[in-house]
Formats: C-alpha cells, structure tokens, sequence
C-alpha cells in the first residue's frame, strides 16, 4: 500500500509539472499590417509594415519592419530586432536595436526604448524612444483603432508622429516635430487572417522638417489613395 501511494505521489507531481509547462507554451506570430501601394503626385510606391514575435506570456523577440519600394527599389527602410516584456495585462516594456538605411546615404543604428500595448477603449498603442549616434533622438508614436462595422468589414482609423532631437539633412529631418501620418483604410476580412483594404493617407510636414523640403523644392502635404491586404498567421 505504501508504495502504491508513492507512485501514485511521484505521477501527481509528474502531472503538475508537465501541466505547468503547458500553461505556458512557446508561441508566435507574423503580422502584416500593411502591404500597399500608394497613388501619389510622384512615383507611387510600395509600403511594407510588418512585425513577428515569438515566446511565452512574459518574454518575447519582437521584430519589426518598415519598408518602401518605388520603381522597384528600395527607398528607405528600417529594420528592428527587441526584446519584449510583460509589464501590465495588455503592456510591454521593449528594449532593443534599430538599423535602418537608405541607397547611396550613411546609415544609421539606434538603440530603442518602447512601450506596446492596448490602451483604455481599444487604442493600440506603440510609442518608442530611440538614442543614436551622434547625439541624435527620435520619438515615434502611433495609435490605430478598430471600428467594427459588420463581422468582416472594419474601419480603421490611424495616427503616427515622429518628433527628432536634432537636425539631420540628410535624412530630410528637422529638430522637433517632424512629420505627421493620418490613415483611414477601410477592410474586408474574407478570414481574420486575410483582408484586402483601401482607403487613404495624410502625409504633412512640420518645423524644419517643413523647411528642408521646401528648399528641396518639395510639398509639405501629401494625400495618398491606398489599396492593399492586411494579413498575420
């Protein structure tokens, strides 16, 4: 009887532990959020904004990746590799690095501090702090929020803000607030993994950021038409 209660003791300690581990599963997912082109007053372009991550409720790898093509190039692009960590339901504190590029011009590395998340009333949030090289900073803040129409078509309204430290020419930057983005795209979910959308961007510049493209012979406002497909897996 004795060992029977052993084994039995040592298989219930078994369980738990193997249900532990279950409970906390190694997990992941591809986002897609936008991959579109852009009708606007010069070369249109392609845009790609996309980010994955894999791990467990408190710790993940996050990436993210914002590309622009036009005539089949590259234009810009920015590439960023962060570590993700629960800090509140909802909330992730990231720390992590940031390299992006643009053909024929220097590039540029970043050290990234952000926050990630899901605000009261279903804003989702990412705000980011990024510090590098040669004193350069550069605050980013954008904000999407989900308008549920019918089961599969959503309305989507956005907002995104780049504020810079200091001036970068060559990057067509001017200290303080820089540029700001209003979106609105309108989707169909055939699948919650798969919608096609379209809708429209309000691209304007501010401050020196302004100036420079002035200078450049360069408007300051840009409306854009947008057609594309918001997919994850």
């Amino acid at each position: 009887m004795k060992k029977i209660l052993t084994v039995f003791a040592i298989t219930s300690v078994i369980t738990s532990v193997h249900a532990g581990m279950d409970d906390d599963p190694v997990l992941g997912k591809v986002m897609i959020d936008q991959l579109e082109t852009r009708r606007t007053e010069g070369n249109d372009p392609w845009v790609l904004e996309a980010d994955a991550w894999i791990g467990k409720d408190w710790h993940k790898a996050w990436f993210k990746a914002d590309v622009e093509y036009v005539d089949s190039e590259t234009e810009q692009a920015d590439v960023q590799a962060r570590y993700s960590r629960a800090i509140a339901p909802f909330w992730d504190f990231q720390l992590g690095l940031r390299h992006d590029f643009k053909p024929d011009e220097e590039t540029r590395d970043w050290a990234v501090l952000g926050f990630r998340g899901l605000a009261p009333y279903f804003f989702d949030m990412d705000a980011a702090f990024y510090v590098g090289e040669n004193g350069r900073t550069q605050l980013s803040f954008d904000t999407e929020y989900e308008i549920m129409l019918t089961q599969r078509w959503v309305l989507a309204p956005e907002l995104q803000v780049n504020l810079f430290g200091k001036k970068d020419p060559a990057r067509g930057h001017g200290s303080g607030l820089s540029d700001l983005e209003l979106g609105l795209r309108l989707r169909y979910e055939i699948r919650r993994e798969f919608a096609p959308y379209i809708g429209m961007n309000l691209e304007s510049k501010w401050g020196g950021t302004a100036d420079l493209a002035k200078d450049e012979g360069k408007d300051t406002r840009d409306i854009q038409y947008v057609a594309g497909i918001r997919a994850w897996f």
